[in-house]
């Protein structure tokens, strides 16, 4: 429960003075819908003031706080001129004051003539003369402040009006006792909880209260994560021990990587302890995850246990149902699999022999941990792409064991090691980090958006040859009905071209809808995939060789990685282009150069992060994974190691949660909003 020392931070912002439901309108469109989020809504940068009496050729350049007279209007018959307001310092110094837009009348209100106002903003030289453009006018007590926040704004929002709405909040923060080890604290000068919060606020270039804050909420993730960690190694769970007898009869037509062997002996390993395991098996597109995971059900059926995988969605888990068929012909493996679609006789069948343990494999979606599905004995889960599962469900499928199950994830989304330990910190690491023998990378190739009826024509000449290709249309602005419109004008265009032969997907389908559309592609019967960025992670159509992304300058290099990655999983040549504006900023430039030499999803993950500016946030806010709100990617990097040590040495020194140190780390699991899944997190 949380502690009452935090409720004045979660109540509601419209329990703030000024907030009604205009006001909450936009402050929901930047993800403000508590005190706390105010709170922790912090300053992009600032402005510095320089308060002056006389007007200088030396601050031109700079942004002054000044009082000025106005002397004179200079307006103009054509609408588009500006508004020019002619004024005095205290010494007769001149300065024109510009304002574009509208009519002049409330300029004249804003600064009658011959009275003097406190006036804020950019001295510039125009010719011969000085000049502001749009000057803000300032109250005595603003005139104090010679640095002032800036604020992500959206539509509706003022940054004045933001920050004085953070000023509330602020003041509701309470002092709270200290969680960070005393040594560290010291040895970095940082501030208290509470001060810290105070003076960012207040100055957004105190690197030692940004560190402090940014460390805070790393510390709380790397806490929760520790927890889970230690409450899993005291479980009692279920030693499998496989004895190979089933993994013999394998009949592959290549040898296992290095990366995929190595990967197994760490899986076995774990299942053969008492202690539930609970890891994670990251693999790009292509590693071979899925033989590592048929391995890992392999051993526990061995062990006389069940296995069970989950799949985000229904043509995924028939996608992975058709692979462990093909991959365990011939062996006394009994597999099945169930999905919502699945009724009536077929459905009783499934759910008798999953009960008898007749079925020793069972496949499918969330399906398979509804009430009604009762397992034999369950001794695995292996959850595919388990990003996209609460955590809460995944809970569900544990609790279907006479003991808790052993937990293999497994991720096609290569995740850089920083970010691996804040997410996944809990679970123990395997990697693929090799291609299997014969695997073409994909040629990637960055195009000029000029040249869109050139690729039109090659798309065509590309179907002519009885392939499949997708187009990924961009997000052109921070909605999802511009995205969709952006997909719905080219799947117009193409099916102009191509007709009935073009299909379209996009996130406001409903499941069953876009399932249809990808069994359609998947089956052959449509040669182009139109798609926003919803398409379908790890679903797989050998015969899609060619992907062209529009706008491919917008996206993250990870995006693009996983986008890329929907081509190329059959043999031979596979073709990513890469459609470009002309007027590309040097990340962008960056991002497509290393796409277009690599094909590594390792290194491209860890460049992502480099390349980011220190605004983004880490990945996308998908379910089960933290989101930092506090921790740029340099302070992540920078701060991680010391958070996770100081959390571990909590949980196993300084007695958990129990002690002086340790109450106050649990009121900061709590405000950094920690605390909700640590009796969850153990599922992964």
């Amino acid at each position: 429960m949380r502690p009452d020392i935090l409720n004045p931070l979660f109540a509601e912002v419209e329990a703030l003075k000024g907030v009604g439901p205009a006001l909450a309108r936009p402050l929901e469109r930047l993800g403000i819908a508590r005190v706390i989020d105010l709170l922790f809504h912090l300053p992009s940068g600032w402005i510095d003031r320089l308060p002056r009496d006389e007007l200088m050729q030396a601050d031109v350049g700079r942004t002054i706080a000044i009082t000025l007279t106005p002397r004179d209007y200079r307006t103009s018959s054509s609408p588009r001129a500006p508004t020019r307001v002619q004024a005095t310092d205290a010494h007769g110094n001149h300065v024109s004051l510009i304002y574009f837009g509208g009519s002049s009348g409330w300029v004249k209100k804003l600064l009658p003539i011959g009275e003097p106002k406190r006036l804020s903003g950019k001295l510039e030289q125009y010719g011969q003369e000085l000049q502001i453009v749009h000057p803000e006018i300032v109250g005595e007590d603003d005139a104090l402040r010679e640095r002032e926040a800036i604020y992500p704004l959206t539509e509706g929002m003022t940054s004045r009006r933001l920050g004085a709405l953070v000023e509330q909040a602020v003041a509701r923060a309470p002092t709270l006792a200290e969680w960070i080890e005393p040594s560290l604290k010291a040895r970095h000068a940082w501030p208290d909880w509470r001060d810290a919060i105070l003076r960012l606020h207040a100055d957004p270039a105190d690197a030692a209260a940004r560190a402090r804050l940014a460390y805070d909420e790393i510390f709380a993730n790397q806490l929760a994560l520790s927890i889970v960690r230690a409450d899993t190694r005291r479980r009692r769970g279920r030693a499998l021990a496989g004895d190979g007898r089933l993994r013999d009869l394998l009949r592959l037509p290549y040898q296992p990587t290095g990366a995929q062997a190595r990967s197994v002996r760490e899986i076995e390993g774990d299942m053969a302890q008492s202690a539930p395991m609970l890891r994670l098996l990251q693999g790009d597109v292509g590693s071979g995850k899925t033989l590592v995971a048929a391995m890992a059900l392999l051993i526990a059926v061995e062990a006389g246990a069940q296995g069970a995988m989950l799949a985000p969605t229904e043509i995924l888990a028939r996608q992975h149902y058709e692979t462990l068929r093909r991959l365990l012909a011939g062996l006394p493996v009994e597999i099945a699999i169930l999905t919502g679609r699945d009724k009536g006789k077929v459905r009783e069948a499934t759910l008798m022999g999953v009960a008898s343990g007749a079925i020793h494999i069972l496949v499918g979606t969330h399906a398979i941990f509804q009430e009604a599905v009762a397992y034999h004995d369950l001794g695995l889960v292996v959850v595919d792409e388990q990003h996209r599962f609460g955590v809460a469900q995944r809970l569900l499928l544990q609790g279907k064991g006479r003991h808790p199950p052993h937990v293999l994830a497994m991720t096609a989304t290569p995740i850089p090691r920083t970010l691996t330990l804040a997410l996944h910190g809990e679970m123990d690491q395997s990697r693929l980090d090799e291609m299997p023998p014969g695997r073409e990378p994909i040629e990637t190739r960055v195009v000029s958006e000029e040249r869109i009826d050139e690729i039109v024509n090659a798309l065509g000449r590309h179907l002519s040859e009885g392939k499949q290709a997708y187009w990924v249309c961009p997000l052109v602005e921070e909605s999802e009905t511009s995205d969709l419109q952006a997909a719905e004008v080219r799947a117009a265009a193409l099916a102009a071209r191509f007709g009935d032969r073009v299909g379209l997907v996009h996130g406001r389908m409903r499941g069953p809808e876009k399932d249809a559309v990808m069994t359609r592609f998947a089956a052959g019967e449509l040669g182009v995939l139109v798609a926003t960025t919803v398409i379908e992670v790890g679903v797989d159509v050998p015969n899609a060789t060619l992907i062209v992304i529009e706008h491919a300058d917008r996206f993250g290099l990870a995006q693009l990685h996983q986008l890329r990655g929907r081509v190329g999983r059959g043999g031979g040549r596979s073709v990513c282009l890469l459609l470009r504006g002309n007027a590309l900023s040097e990340t962008a430039r960056a991002r497509l150069a290393l796409m277009r030499e690599s094909n590594d999803g390792f290194r491209i993950a860890e460049e992502d992060l480099r390349l980011r500016g220190a605004g983004e946030l880490l990945g996308t806010r998908q379910s089960g994974e933290a989101v930092f709100r506090l921790a740029t990617p340099e302070l992540l990097n920078e701060l991680l190691p010391a958070a996770t040590d100081d959390a571990r040495l909590l949980i196993d020194r300084d007695g958990g949660l129990q002690g002086e140190r340790g109450q106050a780390a649990r009121v900061a699991l709590y405000l950094f909003e920690r605390d909700a899944g640590v009796a969850l997190l153990r599922s992964g």
